[in-house]
């Protein structure tokens, strides 16, 4: 029997994908500069860290088949936090369907440009995850139309990460996303300590970072205190929730 929470198809799902979801690193290679990736990684999955997308645009497929077999075995090999719920932190791997495929990852994300979310739903079948990126109400509309289990929003602020990203659509833009769906919503762009509880308040269920980690001096304590941050929105948001009975 299937524990209750992973879907009849073997994925995560409910509160279990929520919490995997709460703070989800993007690698960056370029950022890490001549520190170790694999120690940046690790560092973040200790202080908290639920999920690891890999990203790795100027990589060649090959180069990023190697990757993400790389990553899957640090992964597999380095605890989480108790308190994310987890055996292991999710592999996710972005734009390459085929690569997440060929490296058993636990899904894909693609973006607007890249191949489609229903297409990438028929590729990656009923047992891995699939994250879309929208910056609209009417792109979100879409991909959980189209498969989605979770949606990456933003960016919520410019960030220097992506500089080919969407205008940023703020807040506001991740609440009326947040009206529109149910989805894990994981609010990513220029996202820090500091704005992170407003980030959270505005609907977002997770946290999705690159220089706030790749960059920070102690990738780990920058880990835990975002951490913290999501855990403490997920009490207050308990607590109202129960108040409200």
């Amino acid at each position: 029997m299937r524990p209750d929470n992973h879907d009849p198809a073997g994925r995560l799902q409910g509160a279990a994908l929520r919490r995997a979801l709460g703070l989800y690193l993007v690698t960056d290679r370029a950022l890490a500069g001549e520190r170790s990736e694999d120690a940046i990684i690790v560092a973040a999955l200790s202080g908290g860290v639920g999920t690891v997308q890999l990203r790795g645009k100027d990589l060649s497929g090959r180069a990023l088949m190697a990757a993400g077999t790389r990553l899957g075995a640090l992964v597999r090999a380095t605890p989480v936090l108790a308190t994310t719920g987890q055996d292991r932190a999710l592999v996710i791997v972005n734009d390459r369907v085929d690569v997440a495929l060929s490296v058993d990852a636990d899904g894909a994300h693609v973006g607007q440009d890249d191949l489609p979310a229903a297409a990438a739903r028929r590729l990656l079948g009923p047992q891995r995850l699939l994250g879309v990126s929208v910056s609209s109400v009417e792109e979100a509309r879409q991909a959980a139309a189209d498969g989605a289990d979770y949606l990456g929003v933003g960016p919520i602020v410019s960030t220097p990460s992506k500089p080919d990203a969407p205008h940023p659509i703020g807040l506001r833009g991740l609440q009326a996303i947040r009206a529109i769906t149910d989805l894990p919503l994981v609010a990513i762009g220029g996202i820090t300590v500091a704005n992170a509880p407003q980030v959270l308040a505005a609907g977002a269920d997770g946290l999705a970072v690159i220089a706030a980690i790749v960059a920070a001096a102690d990738p780990a304590a920058a880990a835990h205190a975002l951490a913290a941050a999501v855990a403490s929105a997920g009490v207050r948001a308990d607590t109202q929730h129960r108040g409200c009975r």
